[in-house]
């Protein structure tokens, strides 16, 4: 499995997640529209509410990209 269908399987189940790294966090589909096409293309495994690695080129879970939050619910 890819990124992409991770990603749009996360968006498209409605669930109030968020997806976190060193960097940020974001929903998935923010992810969709903002990831190059060379990185939605990674091959990826998803732990349903823990993470989302990388699968290195031995078949191999790599590096963590993206870890499961849930969305805040406070209003702005």
């Amino acid at each position: 499995m890819v990124l992409k269908d991770i990603l749009r399987k996360i968006a498209d189940s409605g669930e109030p997640v968020l997806l976190k790294d060193g960097r940020g966090e974001w929903q998935a589909g923010d992810l969709l529209e903002q990831l190059s096409d060379a990185r939605l293309r990674t091959s990826a495994y998803m732990q349903p509410g823990l993470y989302i690695a990388e699968i290195n080129e031995s078949g191999y879970l790599g590096r963590v990209l993206y870890r499961f939050g849930a969305k805040s619910e406070t209003p702005h």
